[in-house]
């Protein structure tokens, strides 16, 4: 009898360890891999949390940066683009209530409020070095994707086993 309440017992911290590591905690700025939806790499996030993404345009290869923040929905909001030639693919104005401003040679349309669910790209093959920056931080995405991929980017809830299969960029 003693032993059965052993096993029972070791059998129930074996299923509520296995429960606690499946409960979502905490959000993340996951790069998931287009196709399978498989979490290459993320980094926490919270409400306020901004980044950028970099890379040099195919076309007139110039650096083109844009700026997103974290909103308290776990979205992904574009605030501010930053480029340095009009050439295909670029615009030439503001629209709405955004800003367009030139300084030293540099185009910036500010004050955008363009809300997505996820950011899908197509890691650049020769030109484009896609680059993620946030904080101090800048991470190629040649070093986790291979170029030419196709990838998403996505706040979205972490589990403690998701976080353990994973690998945080920053941390």
């Amino acid at each position: 009898m003693k032993q059965w309440k052993i096993w029972s017992l070791l059998i129930l911290l074996v299923i509520g360890l296995l429960t606690i590591g499946m409960i979502p905690y905490g959000k993340v700025l996951a790069l998931q891999h287009e196709s399978s939806g498989q979490v290459l790499v993320y980094m926490d996030v919270r409400e306020g949390t901004d980044f950028r993404i970099r890379y040099t345009h195919s076309v007139h290869q110039t650096p083109v940066t844009e700026f997103y923040d974290i909103n308290k929905d776990n979205q992904i909001v574009q605030t501010k683009l930053a480029y340095e030639n009009f050439a295909i693919g670029m615009p030439s104005n503001a629209t709405g209530e955004e800003k367009f401003i030139e300084k030293d040679g540099v185009y910036y349309i500010t004050n955008m409020n363009r809300v997505f669910p996820h950011v899908d790209l197509r890691t650049g093959q020769v030109i484009a070095n896609h680059t993620l920056m946030m904080e101090e931080t800048e991470i190629p995405l040649k070093n986790w994707v291979e170029p030419g991929s196709w990838i998403r980017l996505k706040v979205r809830p972490i589990s403690l086993w998701q976080r353990l299969k994973g690998e945080d960029i920053l941390g």
